[in-house]
């Protein structure tokens, strides 16, 4: 079983608009909402790909039940702790001239005895997990060390996955980290520095594998991923397909690289699979995963070259 924690639920609300008109009412054009969070996303990916998988995290009493009609209809199981408040919500505003405005919601506050109970939950569950993957932002009134204590919690013998940046992912390394995925804004805010080159990208890489990491996977958008283990590095280029959407994008890397992982997959292995859940997640229109048989066409036209 894979574990998948996700410390910050959110509701995306993306709408098109002719014109968006500060001040004016404004006429929507399209809308779509998706019931997301990092984890809950990989979750998502991983049953698609059929993993045996469960999700864990937050949520909130008020506005979260179609959290659990998707996961339900995923055929992921689930234990969350409950919370007072409101899942937040985030809106993504379009308009005909392809100008993004967003407006993103906090979360309600999560308590310590929740955070605690949460933890409890992780280091009983994960007794029978092969991994866990934890991912994405933290609620209000949380420090980035919960990521140390989440993983802290559990066995040494368990993969351990995580997809933050910043203090969050410094944390997570402390307890050592099987893949750690960011992306290179994420690789240069937590380490400070600035990338301008590949010598620069890869010596920031090997800083992360100094820090704990096993395998840094390091996504490059539209020209794929790079991975390494400080030593040797391997770079795979994603193929041309149609951008339906961004939604999800790196948790479709981040579920399929696990997948790959818990499986005994080389490094080649997992950066193709990586590459191909995450592009696979773009070419899927208003969903915030993507389908076992668009990932597989897309995986087979990948290779993998060492550089």
């Amino acid at each position: 079983m894979i574990l998948t924690v996700c410390p910050s639920p959110c509701i995306d609300v993306n709408m098109e608009v002719d014109t968006l008109s500060v001040g004016r009412p404004n006429k929507i054009i399209s809308k779509s909402t998706f019931y997301t969070g990092k984890a809950i996303n990989v979750a998502i990916g991983l049953a698609r790909l059929e993993s045996r998988v469960f999700a864990t995290g937050f949520m909130y009493e008020e506005n979260s039940r179609q959290f659990e009609h998707e996961l339900h209809r995923e055929g992921v199981p689930y234990k969350f702790v409950w919370n007072k408040g409101r899942v937040r919500e985030n809106y993504k505003i379009i308009d005909r001239k392809s100008m993004l405005t967003e407006v993103n919601d906090i979360s309600s506050e999560v308590p310590a005895s929740k955070q605690e109970e949460l933890i409890d939950i992780v280091g009983k569950l994960s007794v029978d997990s092969e991994a866990i993957v934890i991912s994405g932002g933290l609620a209000k009134g949380m420090n980035a060390d919960f990521y140390y204590k989440v993983l802290k919690a559990v066995p040494s013998s368990v993969k351990k996955i995580a997809d933050g940046d910043g203090e969050r992912l410094l944390q997570a390394l402390k307890c050592g980290a099987d893949i750690v995925k960011p992306n290179l804004v994420e690789l240069e805010n937590t380490l400070q520095c600035e990338i301008a080159s590949k010598s620069d990208m890869l010596a920031a890489c090997r800083k992360i594998v100094d820090k704990g990491a096993k395998y840094v996977l390091l996504s490059l958008g539209k020209q794929g991923a790079v991975i390494t283990d400080g030593n040797k590095s391997y770079h795979c280029k994603s193929v041309n397909v149609a951008m339906n959407s961004t939604i999800g994008a790196g948790d479709g890397m981040v579920a399929a690289a696990t997948r790959a992982l818990v499986k005994g997959g080389s490094m080649q292995d997992i950066l193709r699979c990586g590459v191909a859940g995450g592009t696979a997640a773009v070419t899927t229109p208003d969903c915030i995963s993507f389908t076992k048989e668009k990932y597989q066409e897309i995986l087979s036209a990948l290779t993998v070259e060492e550089i």
